[in-house]
């Protein structure tokens, strides 16, 4: 019955994972007028996205000359702002075989004009620049085809109090240029109040919002409200947020990020083949992409147009959708509310299980130390993983290297979830009963090969120290059921309790899923603590297709981020799942006593 349960919820899981994580319907062009039609956005993405049109060349001035056109027939009157180009731009023309004299950024900037032109306006922004390489049917066409949509949208709608501007930057590609630009020499910069930019590193994928301005709780709370009408839901979280903002990568919203201004960036990154490629074609576009990035981008400007106030920086908020239906959102003290309320649930749910098993504490001491053994273990075995997916090195250093992993990623995606379900069969399973020698000898050959092809890392290293020496202890094995849970519980509450204190914001990727954990534990232990029914199991079963569905998701999203420098970040994602799966595990004996 276990393994039934145990292998039944991982699929189910699995399969609710895969089947939320799609992109919406593209919605056709008979779609009512006030709202966003991916088929009518993809006309002029066929039309922008035909040829690549990197500055300076003559498809960029075609590019230029047809969204002048646009906007003026949506009656936006727009003016060109020229800015000169910094010499990193000149230098990348140059390296690239251009000819960047006489060169400069030109923003296309149209206005929409609300009734109140005292109020603080919203901008709407993508750049119209490509990579000498590629159309860029993905980056940027989408964003500026979205935007065109959009406003034809908000303009069905009728009127909006605060006044709408238009921002088609140029030089993004090169070195944010056109933004910079903008929003330190043209007269409008001092006007803005809010910011929305479109962005993609990819062909694919839901849109996710992974960035704002500073201090971003009153926005997150605008974008949970706004997004609920748009088509496919919110997508964001605050570990995104979080994560981006310690990366070295930028956009055009960087640059009003840099300025305080408040806002949302938006962009899709599934597909990641196409970025910067030749198959970035509209053809190999997907719309239901074009739907869900436009569709947030309509109706989170429509909101900020006419809110009476605009969002001010605050404190940021925790926060994540579910499954794109809602956004859950709490102030970062709450995380040491739920910290504190998981682990008395704990203390309640070991109690019952003492009571009826026998449950003694080196058993939980064990368990959560081999989520430990998890964890290091992901480390070691994802790292090498990733070396032996090529190109090989410690980290992406190079422009080369980058491209190659993102045409690679699909795979070595797959590859990194193959092994890291090795990993967490070998712990249900136990590393006794396959040989702890030669468990030890995976990890070793798993590090020597990381080492060698990608060089010394030094917490390679010491993550398979770690797992080497849990692998070998003789009595290193958890010996219940109850052991195995309640610490891997703990071990993921003494994690959240870390990043609590550390980084408030991405606490609840480690928090909710050990709360909902120690609740469902402290059931139980009430309804069947010997966890010998199905009564007692099916706590463990919903939790696990639930709860590890949503994790599954998220771990998707971590993985197109920053699998290719961080492969084992999928080993927490593991340990999670296993956290709300542990009971079901059907080696472990129930009862410590004899």
């Amino acid at each position: 019955m276990r393994w039934v349960l145990f292998l039944a919820s991982l699929v189910a899981a699995l399969g609710l994972a895969v089947l939320t994580a799609q992109t919406p319907k593209p919605l056709p062009a008979s779609t009512p007028a006030v709202q966003f039609s991916a088929a009518r956005a993809m006309m002029d993405v066929n039309r922008i996205a035909r040829a690549p049109h990197p500055v300076g060349s003559a498809e960029h001035r075609q590019v230029q000359t047809y969204l002048v056109q646009r906007l003026t027939a949506l009656g936006l009157q727009p003016s060109l702002q020229t800015g000169a180009l910094s010499p990193a731009a000149v230098a990348r023309i140059e390296r690239e075989g251009g000819n960047a004299t006489g060169v400069q950024a030109v923003n296309i900037v149209g206005v929409l004009p609300g009734r109140d032109p005292d109020l603080p306006a919203v901008v709407l922004m993508a750049h119209y620049d490509s990579v000498p390489n590629s159309p860029g049917a993905a980056d940027d066409a989408t964003g500026v085809a979205a935007i065109l949509e959009a406003v034809r949208a908000i303009k069905a709608r009728g009127g909006a109090e605060r006044t709408l501007v238009v921002l088609f930057t140029d030089a993004e590609e090169l070195n944010l240029d056109g933004a910079r630009a903008f929003f330190s020499e043209h007269p409008l910069r001092d006007d803005i109040g809010a910011v929305i930019n479109l962005e993609a590193r990819g062909g694919g994928g839901r849109a996710m919002m992974f960035e704002t301005g500073p201090g971003n709780a009153q926005t997150i709370a605008r974008y949970a409200q706004a997004t609920r009408r748009a088509t496919g839901g919110p997508s964001s979280n605050a570990l995104a947020i979080f994560v981006y903002r310690l990366m070295p990568n930028g956009t055009d919203f960087t640059v009003a990020a840099d300025r305080k201004l408040a806002g949302i960036n938006l962009a899709f990154i599934g597909r990641p083949a196409q970025y910067h490629a030749p198959s970035s074609t509209p053809q190999a576009l997907d719309q239901g992409s074009v739907q869900h990035i436009g569709s947030q981008a309509l109706e989170m400007a429509d909101d900020l147009l006419r809110a009476p106030t605009l969002p001010q920086a605050t404190q940021n908020a925790v926060y994540a959708d579910v499954f794109g239906l809602f956004v859950v959102q709490h102030s970062p003290a709450i995380g040491w509310l739920l910290l504190t309320v998981g682990v008395l649930a704990t203390a309640f749910a070991a109690w019952g299980a003492r009571h009826a098993t026998g449950l003694l504490g080196m058993s939980v001491v064990k368990g959560a130390l081999g989520g430990l053994w998890l964890l290091a273990s992901a480390i070691v075995v994802c790292q090498a993983v990733r070396v032996l997916a090529g190109p090989v090195g410690s980290r992406v250093a190079s422009a080369e290297t980058y491209y190659t992993l993102l045409r690679r990623l699909a795979v070595l995606e797959i590859a990194v979830a193959l092994a890291i379900a090795g990993l967490v069969l070998a712990l249900v399973v136990g590393r006794a009963r396959i040989g702890r020698r030669t468990v030890a000898g995976v990890i070793i050959g798993a590090a020597v090969v990381a080492t060698a092809l990608g060089g010394l890392n030094l917490a390679v290293i010491g993550a398979a120290v770690v797992a080497v020496g849990l692998s070998l202890w003789p009595a290193g094995e958890d010996e219940t059921t109850w052991g195995g849970w309640l610490g891997t519980i703990l071990l993921v509450l003494f994690l959240g309790g870390v990043v609590q204190a550390v980084a408030p914001e991405a606490a609840f990727i480690l928090l909710w899923p050990g709360l909902i954990a120690t609740l469902a534990a402290a059931v139980t232990a009430v309804v069947g603590a010997q966890l010998t029914s199905w009564q007692a199991l099916m706590p463990s079963v919903v939790i696990t297709i639930i709860v590890g569905g949503w994790l599954l998701v998220q771990g998707h999203g971590v993985f197109l981020g920053v699998g290719m420098d961080l492969p084992g970040a999928l080993g927490l994602i593991a340990l999670l799942v296993v956290l709300l799966a542990r009971p079901l595990a059907p080696n472990l004996k129930v009862s410590s006593r004899r």
